[in-house]
């Protein structure tokens, strides 16, 4: 007699699971996955966090970047002309001109220069003191 009363709510039960599986079926749901450097994710980041006058701050930073004239040399030098320069600037997206900004800021200033001294200087300090040249006074060689 049990058995008689459960088979309504078990015939309820079954009745609900199979409708509910036989609408997942007709709305498939997708998934997207996409790699995202962190470069971008931090620009972003910086560009929501940051209010409107950082961004117009950054947009000035890199248009006086842009403005310099060893820039422009070397824009021309590249074929590319300091106007359409700007022009890419401007047609860029905010979280874009902050990571550029952010670029023009953590770029060294004259690194590779004296970096290319220093390199040179103890070269010829090596073959002073080995004996091949007498560049310095101040070395005595080995020789």
């Amino acid at each position: 007699m049990q058995a008689v009363r459960r088979a309504p709510s078990r015939l309820i039960i079954a009745s609900t699971l199979s409708l509910s599986c036989s609408l997942m079926g007709l709305a498939p749901l997708q998934a997207h996955a996409v790699i995202v450097p962190t470069e971008t994710v931090a620009a972003e980041a910086l560009a929501a966090a940051a209010p409107a006058d950082a961004a117009a701050d950054a947009r000035a930073r890199v248009a006086g970047f842009l403005a310099r004239d060893d820039v422009r040399q070397a824009l021309v030098g590249q074929g590319v002309s300091a106007e359409a320069a700007l022009a890419r600037v401007d047609a860029m997206s905010e979280a874009e001109v902050a990571e550029l900004a952010g670029r023009i800021d953590s770029a060294p200033a004259g690194g590779e220069v004296l970096g290319l001294i220093f390199t040179v200087f103890v070269i010829l300090l090596v073959t002073d003191i080995l004996g091949f040249t007498k560049v310095f006074p101040f070395t005595r060689s080995i020789r």
